[in-house]
């Protein structure tokens, strides 16, 4: 197969959702944009704690993820609810969404006269929006033009040995129709980033890679902290994992084999073609949302402890390595390729168990994340509140 159904944006980008998407530009407008959602099927909110009381790149860094997830070619319309005081200032992330020619619409609660106008306008708007994308049809599109995110998540010793590299075998066979894959998470190759270096297409990205982690470790010193009080995490090891470094060694061989073509900051476009590095946190709804703000179409998320996450705006395919916790939290996985560890399942096998589910899900097929309606959003601060 060589094709899937995309819904084709106006800026020739596909989407393999049509989601109305409803942005708060602050906290104060949270509970609007959740009402709308709640009275028009079909709409995705993105509820957050941010928009006021940040400055400079901490308010630019919110300002980037709200304006990419309203980008994201997953999403067909957007609605933006602003208090009309915050730092995010609602018309100028409408202008950097409208280049993509998808219907935009901005609310402002203390212009229209408060919460329940609010609510109301939202409502007709949102209405009348869903109908117009319900006329849309989706068309037949190369698999060179999706991009995939890959993140693991509640790793146990089955995610190295099984899960992350089958995964890697399915982001290869993405990677050789010539679409495009993002691997995040810095705080998690750390010990293994001289591995991915030495894979990097030029030395200006090797030297990139090297200077995100070092930018990582310097902000912990920085903080007085230790990351091993983090990272591994109580879950991982309960798991089995012992050190940094053999969770790093187990995480990066999601990716693939592919060169690293470049390294993108934390929400950057991701380009279309070939392998890239996203400069992002482990936390896993941050990084999803890192990704889905750069313009990832869905996330394969490998986890050998049961993590349930989703997003707004992107699938999230549940990957493990774990027979046990695969039949114990069904509710949750997708694919199982635990036969791995008792030798009845090969890794091409298991890649190809997996690269089936991606091309599935991108036709349509829902995952268990959006069935059970996980529309988790996390934006990643640097910065301290005023």
């Amino acid at each position: 197969m060589t094709h899937i159904m995309g819904y084709r944006r106006p800026n020739g980008e596909i989407g393999i959702r049509n989601h109305l998407l409803i942005i708060p530009t602050v906290i104060c407008s949270n509970q609007v944009s959740s009402r709308i959602m709640q009275m028009v099927p079909d709409t995705v909110a993105i509820p957050h704690q941010h928009g006021c009381s940040q400055i400079g790149a901490d308010k630019d860094r919110t300002f980037d993820v709200l304006a990419g997830t309203g980008r994201n070619p997953n999403v067909g319309g957007v609605i933006i609810v602003s208090l009309g005081c915050e730092v995010v200032d609602p018309q100028e992330l409408a202008e950097a969404i409208r280049p993509t020619g998808k219907f935009v619409e901005v609310i402002d609660i203390q212009a229209v006269g408060g919460s329940v106008k609010a609510i109301q306008h939202g409502i007709e708007l949102a209405k009348e929006m869903r109908a117009k994308l319900d006329q849309m049809q989706p068309e037949p599109v190369a698999l060179s033009e999706l991009i995939i995110g890959v993140k693991c998540g509640g790793s146990d010793a089955t995610s190295g040995l099984a899960s992350n590299p089958a995964l890697g075998a399915a982001a290869d066979t993405l990677i050789q129709h010539g679409g495009g894959v993002v691997i995040g998470e810095t705080t998690e190759i750390i010990g293994a980033e001289h591995i991915l270096a030495s894979r990097c297409s030029t030395p200006e990205t090797s030297d990139k890679l090297y200077h995100i982690v070092d930018r990582f470790e310097k902000e912990v010193e920085r903080m007085g902290a230790d990351m091993r009080g983090g990272n591994p995490s109580p879950g991982n090891i309960a798991g089995g994992l012992t050190t940094i470094e053999e969770k790093s060694l187990g995480c990066i061989s999601k990716c693939g084999t592919a060169p690293i073509q470049g390294v993108i900051e934390y929400a950057e476009d991701i380009p279309k073609h070939g392998l890239y590095f996203m400069d992002s946190p482990g936390n896993d709804i941050e990084c999803v949302s890192g990704m889905a703000a750069g313009g990832a179409h869905l996330v394969c998320f490998t986890t050998g402890r049961g993590t349930p996450t989703g997003s707004a705006v992107i699938p999230v395919i549940k990957i493990t390595g774990n027979t046990r916790m695969f039949e114990r939290m069904s509710d949750n996985m997708d694919v199982n390729v635990g036969e791995m560890l008792d030798g009845t399942l090969s890794l091409e096998s298991a890649g190809s168990r997996i690269w089936e589910e991606i091309v599935a899900v991108a036709n349509g097929k829902l995952t268990k994340a959006e069935i059970l309606g996980h529309t988790e959003f996390s934006i990643n601060r640097i910065g301290p509140s005023l």
